[in-house]
């Protein structure tokens, strides 16, 4: 059911010439605003970012990675952003993820406190959150929870209802788990042994590149910058989607990829039951990673979302 990413560039010359503010800032405690919602008694953690510069004006773009990603996922799709729309353009690590930090609570809720800490302090709100299965549920809690934040929805390729995609997942975390990773090797050599024995559980080599994106070196030791107790303990509660009873009454748009089978045609009532504004728009032979399968189609599909709502 996972259609993973695969490596891609935009070609060379076709990027602004926006330079990266990169950081994580101690962020503080955010109660909701908006009838008590959004409020889980959860303290935001500093989370890594980059914020790349444009019109300050117009809301930001704000992308959310999926599982086991970070926010370099986006880093070619949010340069070319920056200079197809002319807006500010945020990646975020989520916590337990990339160079956020780690923690014990993995829940949605925890992720969108975590977001609504973060982007009052930087000026954007309110922004455009572009979330990414798991990404793509904390951008729509967030704009339950706090629809005063999030100018305008786009999730791609996930649902308000909980996905099944069977034990692999597990299994992935296990076998990550169990790598045995050398000391003083050569950062190749590392992600060739470790590469090797994730073959035995991880089939699939794209499935495999991704996965040891996240295999760092710190002081000549080799470990998974992903927090893997956190997520193996937390799977099915990432898997599922907080009961939300209040809907999001803003522009929203599920982009979906054709080839997957992630947001089925039996989600659509609970897709319009909270989002009553949604535009559910298919992109032919993508899978469930839409912005690397068919990142053209996918920087076309959000540019013109956004220049239809901004249209008088």
């Amino acid at each position: 059911m996972f259609h993973w990413a695969r490596a891609w560039r935009v070609p060379r010359g076709k990027l602004g010439a926006s330079s990266p503010r990169c950081s994580a800032v101690p962020v503080a405690f955010s109660s909701s605003r908006s009838s008590g919602r959004g409020n889980t008694g959860t303290r935001p953690l500093p989370l890594s970012y980059n914020l790349l510069d444009g019109e300050a004006t117009l809301p930001a773009i704000v992308f959310l990675h999926g599982l086991f990603g970070s926010k370099t996922n986006f880093n070619s799709i949010a340069k070319a952003m920056v200079q197809r729309t002319g807006r500010r353009v945020l990646t975020v690590d989520a916590r337990n993820h990339g160079d956020s930090p780690h923690h014990p609570d993995a829940s949605y809720e925890a992720m969108s406190q975590d977001l609504q800490g973060l982007l009052p302090q930087l000026g954007l709100v309110p922004c455009v959150l572009v979330g990414h299965s798991m990404g793509g549920k904390t951008a729509m809690l967030l704009a339950l929870q706090r629809p005063d934040v999030v100018e305008r929805l786009v999730a791609v390729d996930i649902s308000p209802i909980g996905t099944t995609p069977g034990s692999y997942l597990g299994s992935y975390i296990a076998a990550m788990k169990a790598a045995d990773i050398p000391e003083k090797v050569p950062h190749s050599q590392a992600r060739k042994l470790v590469d090797e024995q994730l073959s035995a559980t991880v089939k699939d080599p794209a499935i495999r590149r991704f996965l040891l994106t996240n295999l760092v070196e710190v002081d000549g030791r080799f470990s998974w910058r992903v927090n893997l107790e956190t997520l193996a303990q937390h799977l099915d509660k990432i898997l599922t989607f907080p009961q939300q009873l209040e809907s999001y009454s803003g522009p929203t748009l599920f982009l979906i990829g054709g080839n997957s089978s992630y947001v089925r045609p039996s989600h659509h009532s609970e897709i319009r039951r909270l989002f009553p504004q949604a535009q559910i728009q298919t992109v032919p032979n993508a899978g469930h990673w839409v912005h690397s399968d068919k990142p053209q189609d996918f920087m076309d599909a959000v540019s013109s979302f956004l220049a239809e709502e901004m249209a008088p």
